[in-house]
């Protein structure tokens, strides 16, 4: 059985590549998520950008009229951004396997970005990257997960301001010897 439409919508490298730009409340146009996302051309970019506002994936924010065309800015639809339990559900391992290459390819562009403005200072910026093994029965991953989503939406909730940075806080959880 192959994704529903929106796990496939969501999921292909272009498109996520595209949310994640977006993520954090930011308002961007066309042209801005191009200069963000200078490896993609100009017109597959547009295209794609075209695909998630039909879906809903990307709301108007604003429209202002520029040269004789009307400019766009987009911003993310948080409900509609993200791969529901039931699609998630009904993913083969080969589709998981798609769309986990095409979130880590959006980490690796997104650390690639960052390492390419000049000398990066992981301890100053806060960034970091590492792996822990943990010991946990099924109810205490729950509870740690709860925790870890409760922090993040409190987090995420604060606007851009003065004194603050966008940053991209994501999560990978892999059962290194899954239950029999």
């Amino acid at each position: 059985m192959s994704p529903s439409p929106s796990a496939d919508l969501i999921l292909h490298p272009v498109r996520l590549r595209i949310v994640q730009t977006l993520l954090g409340d930011r308002e961007l146009t066309t042209a801005e998520i191009s200069a963000e996302l200078p490896d993609i051309p100009t017109a597959t970019l547009y295209r794609h950008i075209g695909t998630l506002a039909k879906a809903g994936v990307l709301a108007v924010a604003q429209e202002r009229p520029v040269r004789g065309t009307t400019e766009r800015t987009y911003r993310l639809d948080a409900s509609k951004s993200s791969v529901s339990g039931d699609d998630l559900a009904s993913m083969t391992a080969e589709d998981h396997r798609r769309g986990f290459m095409a979130f880590a390819a959006g980490l690796l562009e997104a650390f690639d970005q960052y390492t390419g403005q000049g000398e990066p200072d992981l301890v100053r910026d806060g960034a970091g990257y590492r792996q822990t093994a943990l010991w946990m029965t099924d109810e205490e991953l729950a509870e740690f997960t709860a925790v870890i989503r409760a922090a993040a939406q409190k987090a995420a909730a604060n606007g851009p301001g003065e004194g603050r940075h966008r940053r991209l806080f994501s999560t990978v959880l892999i059962p290194a010897d899954p239950p029999a």
